[in-house]
């Protein structure tokens, strides 16, 4: 496996979002989960340069919700827990504890300047 960094868009309304990237940059889905609500989560690759979406919640605002973030990271890395560890020890604060789920063993981090990174890796 290789280490990757990718940004993770949060958006007001994911569908319509997914078929705009789609319609204006030819981005292919790599990865779809349908959500609650209408909601959407999915892996997106334009000529390979890949990218996640997925609609705003209230722990992760998009950028038109007042005082809502643009983006946020996901780091995937061979071992999470050590780098998320390591990251904490650096001074970062924990979201939320690396667990597995929808196919992932992640978790997340708030860096001392306020951006929030998800450090994980797809499950075998």
């Amino acid at each position: 496996m290789t280490t990757s960094l990718i940004p993770w868009l949060n958006v007001r309304s994911g569908v319509e979002a997914l078929q705009f990237y789609k319609d204006a940059f030819g981005a292919v889905e790599l990865y779809h989960l349908d959500g609650d609500n209408n909601t959407v989560v999915a892996r997106l690759s334009i000529d390979g340069a890949e990218f996640w979406l997925s609609d705003e919640s209230e722990a992760n605002p998009g950028p038109q919700t007042p005082a809502g973030g643009t983006v946020r990271m996901i780091l995937t890395v061979t071992d999470p827990g050590k780098m998320f560890n390591h990251a904490l020890n650096a001074g970062a604060r924990e979201v939320f504890p690396i667990t597995d789920e929808h196919g992932w063993s992640v978790g997340r981090l708030e860096d001392p300047f306020g951006h929030h990174w998800e450090i994980g890796k797809p499950l075998e």
